[in-house]
């Protein structure tokens, strides 16, 4: 069995037991990457489930509806809000370092260009780039502590989109233009192409072999992944293509669970993991004075504070947010990179590519270790210490200024959810700003005053990023990504 190891001094946060009015502030409901994963988180709801039965049925159906972005080869993390004991948990369930076997030497990474806006970036991919999954261990561990409806029950969802395939949005088939490379390459090209191009917006995506997979989640659990027959698949594929992941590195996976951090906007708690793009030390940093600013002069000051020397990097992620009647929130983001084209036979499943994602790599990586992430799930709790809004990103360097724009549209500008996620945002490179379409022009000229170097896109992109959230201003999803979002 698949066990959780807590890190020493976890900083639990707990409050005050929470009142019924408190608990019903925020209706039920579900945002996810694509309608039909947020359909199934809706159906765990709707069978009496709590919001981590929601998130993980979305999570799981997000491998058959949004693997462009995501899959049961993947990683991620999750923060959960109990309404009844007022407890913030964050799990981390991201990818691991292998090499604990220590009986194989890594082959040769594979180069793959694919298309970054219009620059072309070299990734790697193939079995050497293939990190330790943890998206079956991590679902199993959040239904394991917070779920009330069965295992099998959670997985259904999944294992029905699985046998059908899912419409693929137009927003997820630009990404797959451009990713393309990297998702058809292998196996992949019977999943992402057709008559020798990719799949088009409003084709069918599907993963011949999937719903076996998550049938053998269903009954056997998330350790038939580690220890169990899948487990074993997943050596063979990654050794058989160049990588050294082993049965002590698939045994050894344990979920971990994570301190928090907290920073305070517009007089409200933001809570959530210190993250590789540290969004809280950001939030933290933003002037206290940012809500009386003229926009212009806002928007200089976020800028200044967003700011920072991390590469463009494209980024496979999504996030679901899930809130429950009972007013307990959950929100996970998961990644596979870009992926590995190392598939799983008979399975329908791709594995990450972690090891090929070298702003992820850091000197203190070694076998058992975490690789590293931006991916940053969170919640915000008002004064009173109750639920203000459950969200997270997709999109790597641009999570941190997608939800920073989101946060301060919600919080101070009292926008409704829809509203603010589908704002124009600005992301910075350095020095450079790379403003969306419909970034108002007097904040345009500010920033140019400050001495940035603006980058103006005629049109809006799912490079800015995919957040998808609930809270009291309401539900939604990120059209830059084609997602879904609903209230139960």
């Amino acid at each position: 069995m698949l066990t959780i190891t807590t890190r020493s001094r976890i900083e639990r946060f707990t409050l005050p037991p929470v009142t019924t009015t408190q608990r019903t502030t925020i209706p039920p409901g579900v945002a996810a990457g694509h309608p039909a994963t947020a359909e199934a988180g809706l159906r765990a709801l709707a069978a009496g489930g709590t919001a981590a039965d929601a998130a993980v049925a979305a999570v799981l159906a997000s491998a058959a509806s949004e693997s462009i972005f995501t899959g049961l080869g993947g990683g991620g993390f999750a923060v959960y809000y109990d309404a009844a004991t007022r407890e913030v948990t964050c799990l981390d369930f991201f990818c691991a370092a292998p090499g604990l076997d220590g009986d194989v030497t890594a082959g040769e990474m594979v180069p793959i260009e694919v298309a970054f806006g219009e620059v072309p970036v070299t990734y790697s991919i193939g079995g050497a780039s293939v990190a330790v999954p943890g998206v079956p261990a991590g679902c199993g561990e959040v239904h394991r502590r917070w779920g009330a409806l069965p295992w099998e029950r959670v997985v259904e969802p999944a294992m029905l989109l699985a046998r059908t395939g899912v419409v693929l949005p137009a927003e997820h088939a630009r990404t797959l233009g451009g990713v393309g490379p990297a998702l058809a390459y292998g196996d992949g090209d019977v999943v992402y192409r057709t008559q020798g191009r990719y799949l088009t917006g409003g084709e069918r995506l599907f993963h011949p072999g999937l719903e076996n997979a998550m049938a053998g989640l269903a009954e056997e659990g998330p350790s038939v992944f580690y220890t169990g027959r899948f487990g074993k698949m997943t050596v063979d594929a990654v050794r058989a293509t160049g990588g050294t992941l082993g049965p002590a590195d698939l045994a050894a996976y344990r979920v971990i669970e994570l301190p928090l951090a907290e920073a305070t906007l517009a007089g409200h708690r933001v809570l959530a993991r210190h993250d590789l793009n540290a969004l809280i030390t950001t939030i933290a940093a933003l002037p206290p004075t940012l809500a009386t600013m003229p926009r212009p002069a806002r928007a200089v000051a976020v800028a200044r504070t967003l700011a920072d020397p991390h590469a463009q990097r494209l980024g496979d992620t999504t996030n679901v947010s899930a809130v429950d009647a009972h007013g307990n929130a959950c929100v996970i983001t998961t990644t596979l990179g870009l992926s590995a084209g190392v598939w799983l036979p008979g399975l329908g499943v791709n594995l990450n590519s972690m090891l090929g994602e070298t702003e992820l790599i850091t000197d203190d990586l070694a076998p058992g270790r975490r690789v590293s992430s931006m991916m940053c799930p969170l919640v915000v709790l008002d004064p009173d210490h109750s639920l203000v809004l459950a969200a997270g990103s997709a999109g790597a360097s641009r999570i941190r200024t997608a939800l920073v724009h989101t946060l301060i549209a919600t919080l101070i500008d009292n926008l409704d959810m829809p509203a603010a996620i589908a704002r124009p945002r600005f992301h910075l490179v350095g020095d450079d700003v790379h403003a969306e379409d419909g970034v108002p022009e007097d904040e345009l000229e500010a920033l140019t005053a400050a001495g940035f170097a603006v980058n103006r896109w005629d049109h809006t992109s799912h490079y800015f990023g995919g957040v998808s959230a609930v809270g009291r201003s309401g539900v939604a999803a990120d059209p830059r990504r084609g997602g879904g979002a609903a209230l139960l």
